[in-house]
């Protein structure tokens, strides 16, 4: 699980990094074009990284189905029990220092649970989706890609906006890690 994680972590780092340069991608190279591949390697970067986080994250769903109930958590959420959104407004007002001690849970917490959920899982989905519909387009009609995820471009409308909307992802998916690692820190320190 940890292995999982670290790369997962990992790829979602080369993901960030190298889309922000898709989209925003540095001033002219001097010299010939062909002398320069730099934006080719960027995307291929990108590109690998988008395979490691989609086979990563069809391995993190396998695990759930075989492994045990601390497995299945950051895809089930009880939404309909009035217990388990009290314990998240506990947990709320303990990341934001209004109280002195939260409730004692094994494996995540409500408020992790939820996080990761939307945070983490249907985010990623979103992101995969979204980022191999835009791969489909340039590898061309008929490729895996456009045959599976061709159907997203033009749910949002047109290809600039999907862009826009995987950008918003990426950021959306920085602030989580933001989040994510200020939980951990703090619930090494004081839980």
């Amino acid at each position: 699980m940890r292995l999982w994680h670290w790369i997962n972590a990992l790829s979602i780092t080369v993901l960030a990094i190298t889309g922000y340069f898709i989209g925003q991608p540095l001033p002219t190279m001097p010299g010939e074009a062909s002398d320069h591949f730099l934006m080719g390697y960027i995307r291929f970067a990108h590109f690998a990284s988008a395979y490691v986080f989609a086979i990563g994250l069809l391995g993190r769903i396998y695990w759930a189905f075989v492994g045990n109930a601390h497995a299945r958590e950051l895809f089930t959420l009880p939404i309909f029990s009035a217990a388990y959104w009290r314990s998240v407004g506990v947990m709320l007002k303990w990341y934001a220092f209004l109280i002195p001690q939260p409730g004692k849970y094994v494996g995540h917490n409500p408020m992790a649970r939820l996080a990761m959920f939307f945070g983490y899982f249907c985010l990623s989905v979103f992101m995969l989706c979204t980022g191999f519909a835009l791969y489909g387009e340039g590898l061309g009609m008929g490729s895996w890609a456009d045959t599976l995820f061709g159907w997203v471009i033009p749910l949002f409308g047109q290809s600039q906006d999907v862009h826009t909307w995987h950008r918003l992802g990426m950021w959306a998916m920085v602030t989580f890690i933001i989040l994510h690692i200020y939980a951990a820190i703090r619930e090494d320190i004081m839980g």
